[in-house]
């Protein structure tokens, strides 16, 4: 917590208009790390907009992935870039849907515990909005709140209405109004148009909300004129007119662009706060080693959501994480998991330095993950398996080297040799959301394994998302042809890591270890891989086939 033993929690509106995909989750956890670098203790949450109670059971092409919080709450990918940037850990508190807020209400309503009333969006739905919003009060010195989708949009009004409630309840000494919009350049004309930001502080407007500053998204600077313009028209003071231009290399320079705009000092000026310094060094560290890398590597992310990256954010990010720390960059080629077989893999994957193979569900593109992944193993490539990536690891192992031809997992196909099976308590499960071994859990090491030089530790935590896991009725048989099951859940029931003897460096984790890496600090699993791929020479590795 803050110094001021006094401080009253301060409420962070941000709202994006113009056009979607501007930036505002980024632009979000960019301000909340620079008010966390002058001593504020700092929290973030999500309004998002749509009627699904969460994302788990969306198609990621359509939302990307899912991010999994430590109490098992499925939140929108935007919760990654928050925990990233201030380095903690967040909770369901931190993430709220249309859907929840609904639910919620009618659930009440079917109680009968609105007595009779009449139930309508103003008051019942915004209230539940507010007591959301209003649940960290006292925890924090700010709470930053990003309203997804754009203004405008007919999803997101109950929102707007519960912010507009708020500044009116709050005032201005407590509650302030950011707006994230685009000043695009038109190539034709020769100038940046002022007219996009103009109707959406308007459209604002028109829902009783004025926006305190404006983050200006522009692919060219804006002028003294322009800025000068936007902050006539959209009656906002010019110095809190703040252009946002593109960033050259990495997201994670934002901050640093911001800081140099002043606009965490703008944010705490209008709220009559103290300006601590600006603790910004480490970051710019940070930043200058992604920037300007000693290394270069080249994984391949072998998946099958891979036409749209944010399926697999948190990996690409870890991965940059793991750069800075490794003083590399990590050039991240994803591959269609249908497009690997047998004629095509050594084109494909030979002069790779590393290969992960990603999480997902179904059987589609299984056999081109199981090819790539005997592929690995027996030219000792570097081998990282996620999840799925994990399980289909210990088919091929199970197929290739303990002679089970039909090796399967229990998701794809019923066989004999079901290696991968269904959860004990997931065989009676017939709501799919929110109903998979979710969040996080123990899980413990066997030392002298490579999991164990990566962690330096005995005892970890991970957060999971999935329904199946390694069967043990072959557990004994994996282990007899070179299998390591070099971590397990406490009680010793569920495997959780397994690696190779005689490998380079390969191993699967059942978890999801990339929702845990940190920006400045990354993730242990991540950074000993990309070591392992700096250490690892494919081009001599390629013609010389591992032992198992």
């Amino acid at each position: 917590m803050s110094k001021n033993e006094k401080f009253t929690t301060k409420y962070v509106f941000i709202t994006g208009g113009v056009l979607s995909s501007l930036g505002k989750g980024i632009a979000s956890a960019s301000l909340g790390l620079l008010l966390q670098q002058r001593g504020f203790s700092v929290t973030m949450m999500k309004l998002d907009p749509y009627i699904n109670v969460d994302p788990g059971t969306m198609n990621p092409f359509q939302h990307g992935e899912v991010f999994v919080t430590d109490d098992g709450a499925e939140t929108d990918l935007d919760l990654g870039h928050y925990e990233r940037f201030l380095g903690y850990s967040l909770n369901k508190k931190n993430n709220h849907t249309t859907g929840q807020v609904y639910f919620e209400v009618i659930t009440k309503e079917r109680k009968g515990q609105y007595l009779g009333k009449t139930v309508q969006v103003i008051p019942h739905i915004t209230d539940e909005i507010k007591k959301r919003i209003f649940s960290f009060e006292g925890e924090f010195d700010f709470v930053l709140i990003e309203i997804g989708g754009t203004v405008g949009d007919i999803e997101s009004l109950p929102f707007l209405e519960a912010q507009r409630q708020i500044n009116l309840e709050l005032g201005s000494s407590r509650t302030i109004n950011l707006h994230l919009t685009y000043v695009p350049y038109i190539k034709s004309a020769g100038e940046v148009k002022t007219k996009p930001t103009q109707h959406s502080v308007k459209t604002l407007m028109e829902f009783g909300i004025r926006p305190d500053i404006l983050l200006c998204r522009s692919e060219s600077k804006l002028s003294r004129d322009v800025r000068q313009k936007i902050a006539l028209f959209c009656s906002v003071e010019e110095n809190s007119v703040v252009e946002v231009v593109d960033v050259d290399t990495t997201i994670y320079e934002v901050p640093i662009m911001f800081a140099k705009r002043g606009l965490e000092e703008i944010v705490l000026k209008k709220l009559n706060l103290p300006e601590s310094k600006l603790e910004i060094e480490t970051w710019n560290k940070f930043v200058n080693r992604i920037k300007s890398p000693k290394h270069e590597v080249t994984i391949a992310l072998v998946g099958k959501y891979t036409k749209y990256r944010d399926s697999y954010k948190s990996i690409l990010e870890a991965f940059i994480h793991a750069g800075s720390i490794n003083n590399t960059r990590v050039n991240v080629e994803l591959i269609n998991a249908e497009s690997i077989n047998e004629e095509t893999v050594d084109e494909i994957l030979g002069n790779v330095n590393g290969i992960l193979v990603g999480p997902g569900f179904g059987h589609r593109g299984i056999e081109g993950k199981i090819t790539a992944i005997k592929y690995v193993r027996e030219h000792n490539i570097p081998f990282f398996g996620i999840c799925l990536g994990m399980q289909c690891a210990v088919i091929e192992f199970a197929r290739n080297v303990c002679n089970m031809a039909d090796a399967n997992s229990g998701e794809f196909d019923k066989s004999e040799h079901n290696v991968i099976d269904l959860m004990e308590e997931q065989k009676k499960v017939t709501n799919k959301g929110g109903t998979m071994r979710l969040g996080a859990y123990p899980c413990t090491i066997e030392s002298g394994t490579k999991a164990f030089q990566a962690y330096k530790s005995k005892d970890i935590s991970e957060r999971h998302r999935h329904r199946y896991e390694l069967n043990n009725n072959f557990k004994q048989d994996l282990i007899a042809s070179g299998m390591i099951m070099s971590g397990h859940s406490p009680d010793g029931n569920l495997v959780e890591i397994v690696e190779l003897k005689n490998h380079h460096w390969f191993v699967g984790v059942q978890f999801h270890p990339e929702l845990k890496s940190r920006a400045v600090t990354g993730h242990p699993l991540f950074i000993s891989f990309i070591k392992a791929t700096l250490q690892s020479n494919n081009k001599t590795n390629r013609n010389k086939k591992a032992e198992n």
